[in-house]
């Protein structure tokens, strides 16, 4: 008995079982009020901001060796275990847990539904933000030398040509579903997983778009950003890449692994 107990302990869950998993969660976002959207994803708008200020921190004190990049990269992940520990809507999430429904259900209803999550999750990140990097800007909390590192990281971050931008949002997309897609099977090691795929983002210069929100605030609000180069060469791109990554690329392919079996079942 304690030998089969072993081996199912021992078993990763299936794709089938996995996309149910994540399939449910999405039906379940689906149908929360869009006030509990709103706050929660102002939350994690304001909470992806410890992304910024860790790795800000971590170069800022750590001396200047060859492996410094490495290291300070591990602060990207900071603000991602809050949102996904936290449970707060985090719009490269939705990419794929709304989208396992709609590829199941396939109805006019259902598109609406994930378009309006989105619409509502994606501006209450990006208020979430705004707040987070007026508080990094004005609040006065962080030390001068570590607002001094934030500066530069966001002229970096928002400092792609477009083209460049959206290439590199793709990779982000698809990790923050690979996280989305892995985290069912992985009981006892959920920190593990996101801290590595966070810091791979990080580490591979990838673009994120919430993430790189606080960052695009930053400069706006210190007058170092216009608006237009804001949206058109930083935020429309990024935005569209992590929607391609998370949804065009991982997601699809995760409900083409599991199609048949569950058109079976239907």
């Amino acid at each position: 008995m304690r030998e089969e107990e072993a081996i199912d302990e021992a078993t990763s869950l299936s794709s089938k079982l996995v996309y149910e998993v994540i399939r449910r969660e999405g039906e379940e976002e689906l149908s929360r009020p869009a006030k509990s959207l709103i706050y929660s994803g102002i939350a994690a708008g304001i909470l992806i901001s410890f992304s910024v200020i860790g790795e800000a921190i971590l170069r800022t004190y750590l001396p200047d060796t060859p492996s410094r990049y490495l290291i300070e990269n591990l602060g990207y992940s900071f603000g991602f275990l809050l949102v996904i520990m936290g449970r707060m809507q985090l719009f490269t999430e939705n990419t794929i847990t709304t989208i396992l429904p709609l590829a199941a259900e396939r109805s006019m209803s259902c598109l609406v539904a994930v378009v309006q999550l989105w619409v509502i999750v994606l501006v209450a990140n990006v208020v979430g933000a705004a707040v987070a990097a007026a508080f990094i800007v004005f609040g006065g909390a962080l030390a001068p030398e570590i607002v001094t590192t934030i500066n530069d990281l966001s002229y970096h971050a928002t400092g792609f040509p477009p083209l460049e931008g959206f290439m590199r949002a793709i990779p982000a997309g698809i990790l923050v579903a690979a996280i989305v897609w892995m985290l069912p099977s992985q009981s006892g090691s959920e920190l593990l997983l996101i801290v590595l795929f966070t810091w791979l983002i990080a580490a591979g210069d990838f673009t994120h778009i919430i993430a790189g929100s606080v960052e695009m605030w930053v400069l706006l609000l210190q007058g170092d950003l216009v608006l237009g180069q804001a949206l058109f060469s930083f935020f429309l791109p990024v935005l569209t890449g992590n929607i391609v990554g998370g949804t065009l690329v991982f997601a699809l392919l995760a409900w083409g692994q599991v199609k048949s079996e569950v058109e079976e079942e239907a």
